[in-house]
């Protein structure tokens, strides 16, 4: 990174950075209260309140949203007359999944070539830090020249919605001329990406049930309706022989005519096994930026080990369907759901429960902001083009926040670049990354001030 004193000053913040990144990794943070205590949810909530207050924050608040969970708002005031940034994060996580897979201990913040490995510290714990080194940076040389909101919610790997209903209720409190979403990441690292669309998703919970209780095999096994069978036989309808995505009613031959992603090079990202083929048709930016996508997220059944010859009675199974931009994610889910009720074998009796759902975001990025953005990123990159891609996950609150505020410019940023390995085991997050749109976004702020 070329030498000036916004970066100098992030560079020398790093290994705070590092401490504090560590402590908030440290809070098992999953809003799924089933699986993890609130409490962790709570205290890593206080923690970004007392963040907050620290570096002079008025208003900070702690907001119970209708979902049960929290989220921390604070305000920045700037000079006068000056614009006003809304900067969100999340800090919220996906469980850790098979914990003994992790090459270290998940919410232990760990250093290994470089990268510094955790859940959370990238998807998107990180990206609150990154939010205060870049305030920091700049009241070290100035201070902070515009009006500055941060929101950081606490449900929004659930989908549950809580923020986006918080906000509808209260619309004057996250009112800004520009919103910084930090919660995506660079195409790949080191090539500064501000991320442009992003798909809708709805999560659906289907359930079959065959029998009024589960027969052993071998005297019933041949005529008696298998559940556990037919949830196969649904799931299987989803997909084409090529596994594309296939829901009865639902385009799925867009193209996506921005950045490219080479198939070898995806093949390395998604660590896909030698051999394995590539699901889907058209393109990889066509596949995972501009079509729908069904994945089944899990499914209760017995397991192998202690499983019995019993034919099964009722069988479970999560389903989360992504959609591109130009899909009304509503419409989708009504198709969803139809589909699965459509192919469910044999008469068995099925149910389905909407579990979460965000409508797809498409930016404009013809905008003062967007030039803003490239210009500090030619400084934080030097060398390197701000790009444009899409994203194929989901960010619900992005739709509502442009609905609210329309005269808003929303840029979405972040750490999650392919290495990170958001959602799976290690992910991780590249301290470089950390400390340049750190960097990108103080310069952001200080150019979009003086535009």
């Amino acid at each position: 990174m070329s030498s000036n004193p916004i970066a100098e000053t992030v560079a020398s913040l790093m290994p705070r950075a590092r401490a504090e990144l560590t402590e908030l990794v440290a809070f098992k943070s999953v809003a799924d209260f089933d699986q993890f205590p609130r409490s962790e949810s709570e205290a890593a909530a206080g923690w970004i309140t007392a963040a907050l207050r620290a570096e002079g924050f008025q208003d900070v608040a702690v907001l119970d949203t209708p979902d049960g969970t929290q989220s921390v708002y604070g305000y920045l005031p700037g000079p006068a007359g000056a614009k006003t940034v809304l900067l969100y994060a999340h800090y919220d996580v996906q469980p850790p999944l098979d914990e003994a897979a992790w090459t270290s201990p998940p919410f232990e913040l760990t250093e290994r070539d470089g990268r510094w490995y955790g859940r959370g510290s990238a998807d998107c714990k990180g990206g609150v830090i990154m939010h205060l080194l870049a305030l920091r940076a700049l009241k070290a040389h100035g201070g902070v020249p515009v009006n500055v909101k941060v929101i950081v919610e606490g449900s929004e790997e659930q989908g549950t919605g809580g923020l986006e209903r918080y906000a509808e209720q209260h619309p004057d409190l996250l009112t800004a001329d520009t919103i910084v979403i930090g919660d995506t990441g660079n195409f790949r690292g080191g090539l500064p990406t501000v991320t442009s669309t992003l798909r809708g998703m709805t999560m659906m919970r289907l359930r079959i049930d065959t029998l009024e209780g589960n027969l052993h095999s071998g005297q019933f096994g041949g005529a008696a309706p298998d559940a556990l069978g037919a949830l196969i036989r649904v799931l299987d309808s989803l997909r084409a022989e090529d596994g594309s995505t296939r829901v009865d009613g639902l385009t799925d031959d867009s193209r996506w005519e921005g950045l490219q992603y080479d198939d070898a090079q995806f093949r390395q990202d998604a660590k896909v096994l030698d051999g394995v083929a590539l699901i889907g048709s058209g393109t990889v930016a066509d596949r995972i930026w501009a079509r729908p996508a069904v994945t089944v997220l899990g499914i209760d059944c017995p397991p192998v080990v202690g499983a019995t010859p019993s034919v099964q009675a009722s069988a479970r199974a999560l389903i989360s369907l992504r959609v591109p931009p130009g899909v009304d994610a509503t419409e989708a889910t009504k198709l969803l759901q139809a589909h699965l009720e459509a192919h469910t074998p044999w008469g068995a009796r099925v149910s389905t429960e909407q579990v979460g759902q965000g409508q797809a975001f498409s930016a404009e990025t013809r905008s003062p902001a967007y030039a803003a953005m490239a210009e500090a990123m030619a400084v934080a990159y030097p060398g390197q083009e701000m790009q444009y891609a899409g994203q194929g996950g989901s960010i619900p609150l992005c739709n509502t926040l442009a609905a609210l505020y329309p005269q808003a410019e929303i840029l979405l940023i972040g750490l999650s670049e392919p290495e990170a390995q958001i959602h799976a085991v290690d992910e991780s997050v590249s301290p470089q990354e950390l400390e340049r749109l750190s960097v990108a976004e103080a310069l952001f702020l200080r150019t979009y001030a003086a535009g």
